[in-house]
């Protein structure tokens, strides 16, 4: 693996854990909305599973990104981190949280997680791979959390306090699993980490 990758990352927890690991880390934005850092770019953050048997915290590491009718928008080898199912990942514009769109998505593609930054690295010509952590599954959505993202990859935190007050028990169990996506990804920098200085 190139020492010089730099994990792309939506979200500002997920630049966090890519850092905490040792990892060269940008923060990008929902849909990758921000200026790119210069030099080859992982896709690197949270996912959602489009199958069954992908759990909260189960890695992933791209073969292809496709798009919502299955074009090929990226192919390569998958980035080395053990543990982690080499995949195909969709890359959409929007939050998949229904479990008949999420069957739907992966009917049409062949994927098995979704994000919403793997498309626009992908169009930037430097995508060298995408590692996900699943953070929500079919049988366990996101929900209103969901919308607590904000463009830049920070946190709504009054989208927190109402999704909190909504649908408390939905809420808890999406943390949780952000929660185990994020020590996943924590444990997948120091993997990509070790095999750059290999």
């Amino acid at each position: 693996m190139d020492a010089s990758l730099t994990l792309a990352c939506a979200l500002a927890v997920e630049e966090r854990a890519a850092r905490a690991a040792g990892a060269c880390a940008a923060r990008v934005g929902l849909g990758a909305s921000l200026p790119l850092p210069d030099g080859p770019l992982a896709s690197f953050g949270l996912a959602g599973a489009l199958v069954p048997g992908y759990s909260p915290g189960a890695l992933v590491t791209a073969t292809k990104v496709v798009d919502e009718r299955g074009g090929l928008l990226w192919e390569g080898e998958p980035l080395p981190v053990p543990d982690a199912a080499a995949a195909v990942v969709c890359a959409v514009q929007r939050i998949v949280d229904t479990a008949d769109e999420r069957a739907s998505l992966a009917a049409r593609t062949g994927a098995v997680a979704v994000d919403m930054e793997s498309g626009p690295l992908a169009a930037s010509g430097r995508l060298a791979g995408v590692v996900r952590a699943i953070s929500d599954t079919p049988d366990e959505p996101v929900g209103r959390l969901g919308g607590a993202a904000t463009p830049g990859g920070g946190t709504a935190w009054a989208v927190v306090a109402a999704a909190f007050l909504r649908e408390p028990r939905r809420a808890l169990r999406a943390a949780r699993n952000a929660r185990l996506g994020l020590t996943a990804l924590e444990r997948a920098a120091g993997a990509l980490v070790r095999a750059g200085s290999a």
